[in-house]
Parts: C-alpha cells; sequence; structure tokens
C-alpha cells in the first residue's frame, strides 16, 4: 500500500504490467467530536462519495448516492451511509475500467457534505484504492489518500483516473472544494482534468 499525497501519481497495472480493470473506492470518515456548539453534541455528517465521468472536459455520467450506477454499468455506487458510523469504508463506489465507455477519458472520484457542513466537522477522514472483486473478501489495498483534519470547504476532490496508453493511471488530487451535491461541483472540477 502507497500512502498518497496530492499531486501523486500511481499506473492502475500489475507488477508485470497487466492493467487492472477491477477497483473500488472506498471512502470513509468519523464526526469529529468536538465540532458543534459548546455543550451540543457534534451532529451526524452525511458526506457522500461520488464518482464522475467526464469526455474531453465535459460531463459524461455520474455515479453518486441518487444515481447509483452510471448507463455503461462501469462505476457503481454501492450505497449511501448518512452518518459515517461503524468501522471500515463508509461508503464505496466499484469501477470496471474494461467497461468504461471509450469516449470517458477520466473518472473523477469527490466527496461532498450533503447538509453543507465543512470538513472541519468530520475527523479520521480517507479514501483508499482496492483492487479486485468487490465480493472478494481478500481485496489489495493499492493505495490510500489520507484527509487531514481542518478543510474549510464542504467538500473534496479526492482522486483522479484518466486513460494513459492503453491503460489507466491515478491521481491523488486531495484538494477542498465548495460542493454540497456532485452536480455543483462540475466548475470546481474541470481544474484537475
Amino acid at each position: 500500500m502507497i500512502e498518497l499525497h496530492p499531486g501523486d501519481e500511481l499506473d492502475l497495472a500489475t507488477a508485470d504490467g497487466t492493467p487492472l480493470t477491477e477497483l473500488r473506492m472506498g471512502v470513509g470518515w468519523d464526526k469529529e467530536r468536538t465540532a458543534g456548539f459548546i455543550g451540543t453534541g457534534a451532529p451526524d455528517i452525511d458526506l457522500d462519495a461520488s464518482a464522475i465521468q467526464f469526455a474531453e472536459g465535459q460531463l459524461f455520467d455520474l455515479a453518486f448516492y441518487n444515481n447509483l450506477s452510471t448507463r455503461d454499468g462501469s462505476v457503481v455506487h454501492l450505497g449511501d451511509n448518512k452518518t459515517g458510523s461503524g468501522a471500515g469504508d463508509d461508503e464505496t463506489i466499484a469501477v470496471d475500467l474494461a467497461k468504461v465507455y471509450s469516449k470517458v477519458d477520466a473518472v473523477v472520484f469527490l466527496v461532498s457534505s450533503y447538509q453543507g457542513h465543512t470538513l472541519e466537522w468530520v475527523n479520521n477522514a480517507y479514501c483508499r484504492l482496492l483492487a479486485g472483486d468487490p465480493d472478494d473478501p481478500d481485496d489489495t489495498e493499492l493505495a490510500r489518500l489520507t484527509l487531514t483534519a481542518g478543510v474549510p470547504e464542504t467538500g473534496v476532490a479526492l482522486a483522479k483516473l484518466y486513460r494513459s496508453g492503453e491503460g489507466w493511471r491515478l491521481r491523488a488530487i486531495g484538494q477542498g472544494i465548495k460542493v454540497t451535491v456532485p452536480t455543483q461541483g462540475l466548475d470546481a472540477l474541470r481544474p484537475f482534468l
């Protein structure tokens, strides 16, 4: 497993150069214990993982809590967690790179706060890239991007998958953006394409 930092890149291939095809992006978070007004408990924080497909800089399709699969079936959101409670990944998006429509040249992953809380309200936030079938319990974590506390925006552009020759690469982004639902974030994501 590689700890990624913004700007780091990773080839999505095995050691022998075989392109990876089945990936999952897992996102996890906890609410910040000290967030909120004095004397009140921190509210549940509803973060939402999304994957947005682009073709030549234009929106092609997206998968998120309200649209669980892209039309080509290559990107599937596996369910909405509205509190961040529980161990492990809170939301997961599966990607089958072999099924991605040929005109799609980038898939951007983002997390947004549905209720508009800034990410100062969350703790222990991360996203991780796993290889393999979603039903396989022996998944392999390829890379992880830890989101540091104190992001004053309502969302984060996490990472981008993009075509590179015959395969795909991952670029870590890790930058805060102002977004509560993924369709609002399109202009904020274009600089990362």
